[in-house]
């Protein structure tokens, strides 16, 4: 009897890790630090360990099975020198192996690419330099040209409804300047948390595509020109955005009607954005724009985050092609809200007028990822709170 009884409860436990997507802290730290205690049926990723059973990160996420059960990814030190594809709609976690999982900058695992696009003609789509694209279909991928970007099919399927990645570099090394769009990341019609994550280009680093759904927390996220863009809707909290030059802004978002009822647009809270170093620095100072509208229904907000004196003094920018600028009063909305340091002069701001600086009036209706995002069950809520 007892026998049974004890199946039972392994059967039991079994059950509920399965239809449970986030790890629980502790697991998730000695896993990545010692490969020991993972969750059940976790793949191992290395192209040198007799522990690993794949060498390449496309491999094991080629294997996994095309349903809805959590799948983990365990992947060892390294640089992996490959571009990775996913397009599973069942929930995934990658995580980097590293002995420091609350610290981005020492992360052991670096997932590298060098494309860029060249192309002006629109023949060729940016996300074929992406070294890391989450996507149901390549359509739904593609970036397309001009401010509407590409009409991707309305019967276009959801894809990832939950992936993680924890301490994981991705880096775009095409170029060592802005040289074209080169991205690290590419992601559309997808939820997805990146914590402890780097992401490293310099023109158009991270894309976040049409329905896309990202949250970035103690992230590094670098570029040069334009290096945060997309349709969809991002939130980087607690992170760092690094500046490796100036050129075009930091952000170009280009809005659409073809989201979900949410509120689009990027929103970078309690972060800071300052040179990527001291040299860079001295070359930047006071030429970078926070960002520029790609089209008119650009949306992006600055919130109670530093921002060194690499940034223009009058803010963000007017996007202007042929003398025509795409800033629409009312409509476009490229704000601030209780920022700080030596990147804030109120009056280039106003004098500028394409910079809104926000009361909390104005801000309370995108103060949290929740209001934002409607629905945050795929946020790992538990890294978020420090557990």
């Amino acid at each position: 009897m007892l026998p049974s009884i004890l199946s039972l409860l392994v059967l039991l436990l079994h059950t509920i890790g399965a239809s449970t997507t986030a790890l629980q802290p502790i697991s998730r730290k000695t896993c990545q630090s010692t490969g020991t205690h993972c969750p059940r049926g976790t793949l191992v990723v290395s192209p040198t360990s007799k522990h690993a059973s794949y060498k390449t990160v496309q491999s094991a996420i080629d294997s996994l099975p095309d349903d809805a059960t959590p799948q983990t990814i365990l992947i060892l030190e390294g640089t992996y020198i490959e571009q990775v594809n996913i397009t599973r709609s069942g929930p995934i976690t990658l995580l980097g192996q590293t002995s420091s999982p609350k610290d981005a900058s020492k992360n052991r695992v670096r997932i590298t690419w060098a494309a860029g696009n060249r192309d002006s003609t629109g023949s060729v789509d940016n996300v074929f330099s992406s070294v890391l694209v989450v996507a149901p279909t390549l359509e739904a991928s593609l970036t397309g040209a001009g401010p509407t970007g590409y009409p991707v099919p309305d019967d276009t399927s959801f894809g990832n409804k939950d992936f993680r990645v924890y301490n994981i570099d991705f880096d775009n090394t095409w170029a060592e300047y802005s040289d074209g769009p080169a991205h690290a990341l590419s992601f559309s019609r997808a939820n997805g948390g990146f914590y402890y994550c780097g992401f490293y280009s310099y023109q158009d680093t991270v894309y976040i595509g049409k329905l896309g759904n990202a949250y970035f927390y103690q992230s590094i996220l670098a570029g040069q020109t334009d290096f945060l863009y997309g349709f969809g809707t991002a939130w980087i909290q607690s992170s760092t955005i690094q500046l490796r030059g100036c050129g075009g802004g930091i952000t170009a978002w280009k809005g659409t009607n073809t989201t979900t009822p949410n509120k689009y647009g990027v929103y970078i809270v309690d972060s800071s954005v300052r040179a990527a170093n001291v040299s860079v620095a001295a070359d930047i100072k006071g030429s970078c724009a926070l960002g520029r509208p790609w089209n008119s229904q650009h949306r992006s907000i600055f919130a109670r985050s530093y921002e060194d004196g690499s940034i223009d003094p009058q803010g963000y920018i007017d996007w202007v092609i042929d003398d025509v600028g795409r800033f629409e009063e009312g409509v476009t909305f490229m704000a601030e809200y209780r920022v700080y340091g030596p990147g804030i002069n109120e009056t280039a701001r106003i004098e500028g007028g394409v910079t809104e600086v926000l009361g909390w009036e104005g801000y309370e209706t995108y103060s949290t990822p929740q209001k934002v995002f409607r629905d945050t069950k795929w946020v790992d809520w538990g890294v978020v709170k420090g557990n």
